[in-house]
Parts: structure tokens; sequence; C-alpha cells
């Protein structure tokens, strides 16, 4: 029994290591998920490069966000969890156009949109992939168990949130209808 869960665990990771390293956006991911979420990066919305461990001790809530959809209004209330546990929690918007094409707009029209109707002032990312066979290596990490080492879980729709606690361990998940300031969340970060 043992052997047959070993022999999964390097197959399920082998076909990590053979997936495609493409992006949406321009064509190249640079890695694949590592067992550690503060080894990840991605490139920031301006061009930038955002690194987990810059976030050591810290939440991160990650969000796959999109500018086009019934949820685009829980932006207000991710700034307002950001600005509200800022000292202890970074919120990070990752658009995504996975979903009904509602995030259909360049990273710069994104970024303008969010800034404009809703003050955001959380880190953005480029637009990427929460899933299928392009995941973004973040995405990969917060999805499957054997990496995020808690369980695995499917990006359904938009909105989103995992929640990674200052040690790099996920803490949970949270789909499109929990609110951000809900205490389901904000419990887990006081």
């Amino acid at each position: 029994m043992n052997y047959l869960i070993i022999l999964l665990l390097v197959v399920l990771l082998a076909g990590f290591a053979l997936t495609t390293n493409q992006s949406p956006s321009n064509g190249s991911i640079t890695q694949v998920a590592t067992g550690s979420f503060h080894d990840l990066s991605v490139a920031g919305i301006a061009g930038d490069s955002l690194r987990m461990s810059d976030y050591k001790g810290k939440y991160v809530l990650c969000v796959n966000v999109a500018s086009q959809c019934g949820y685009t209004p829980q932006y207000k209330g991710l700034q307002s969890l950001y600005t509200t546990y800022g000292d202890k929690l970074v919120v990070i918007g990752f658009p995504c156009n996975q979903f009904m094409g509602q995030e259909p707009g360049s990273e710069e029209e994104i970024k303008a949109f969010c800034e404009m109707e809703f003050g955001v002032t959380f880190p953005m990312t480029e637009k990427i992939n929460v899933k299928g066979p392009q995941q973004h290596p973040i995405y990969q990490w917060l999805c499957h168990q054997p990496l995020d080492g808690k369980a695995s879980h499917e990006v359904t729709w938009n909105f989103h949130k995992f929640l990674v606690s200052p040690e790099g361990r996920l803490v949970g998940h949270f789909g499109k209808k929990v609110d951000p300031m809900d205490d389901e969340i904000t419990r887990l970060i006081r």
C-alpha cells in the first residue's frame, strides 16, 4: 500500500514537471510548483516580480479576480481587508480570463479599472491561468494536496480565495460567495 502511495506521488509530481511552461500572456512560465509557497513568484501587473518570499511573516490571500463578473464588487471588500489587516496580511489579485471571458482586458486596462473603480492598492499580477494544463505554479501549489499539504481544490469561478499562513502553509480556501470581510476569513488572521 505504501508503495502505491509513493508511486502515485512520484507520477503526480513528474506530471507537474512535464507540464509545458506557457503562460496566457507572454508564453513563458519560468517555474513549476515546488513544495514551498515561499519559493514561488509571479509577474506583477506592471511587469515587476512578486516573490512570495517577500511576504514571509504575513498571511497571503490569493484571489483570482475578473473585472466583468457579478462578484467584481468584491474588490471593495478585498481592499478593505488589505487596509484593515495590512500589518498581518497581503491580498494578491490574480486576474484570470478562464471563466466566461470575464477578464478580457490588458494588464494596463485591468490596473486602471481596479484603481479607478475600487481604489485598489493591493498587489495585482499579470493575467494567469488558475486551472488546466497552463495553470500557474502558484495555483498548482494552492490546488494540489501533494504540494500544499492540506487538500486538493479546484477553482470553479472568479473570486475564489486561498489563505496562506505567515509560515507558508495553506490555511483554508473560500468560494466566490464568501465576502472578503466575512468572519470566516477575518477570524483566521486576527
